[in-house]
């Protein structure tokens, strides 16, 4: 029904900038919430923002005042600015996106991932 792909991922330096995206297509007029995600090697896979249709749910503490998630409606795209990147930001980053969240934090729609390296 919905299909996600993530880009913009990359390799930056410690206090560099990032802009994630995540194109949606197919019944895209049934997402309703949108989030981002990201696993490092060895840890599990942690929350990072979400939004449901143009307000904003929150985000992790962890990136929180240096991450900004946004949407574009009309190009049915996510967006993640990262801003002041740290080492500890190093991960494959997914977006998920779900119609109504039925199951609590059950995404139903994954992207592949992008990877995102932080050097020091």
């Amino acid at each position: 029904q919905v299909q996600l792909q993530e880009s913009g991922g990359g390799s930056v330096q410690a206090g560099g900038s990032l802009r994630l995206s995540c194109a949606a297509s197919g019944y895209t007029y049934s997402v309703v919430y949108m989030g981002w995600f990201r696993q490092a090697p060895g840890k599990e896979r942690e929350w990072v923002a979400s939004i449901k249709k143009n307000d904003i749910i929150g985000y992790a503490d962890s990136v929180k005042g240096r991450f900004t998630i946004s949407r574009d409606n009309a190009k049915n795209t996510l967006y993640l600015q990262m801003n002041s990147l740290k080492p500890e930001d190093t991960a494959m980053y997914y977006c998920a996106a779900d119609p109504r969240l039925s199951i609590p934090d059950g995404w139903r729609y994954w992207g592949q991932g992008t990877q995102v390296t932080v050097s020091s």
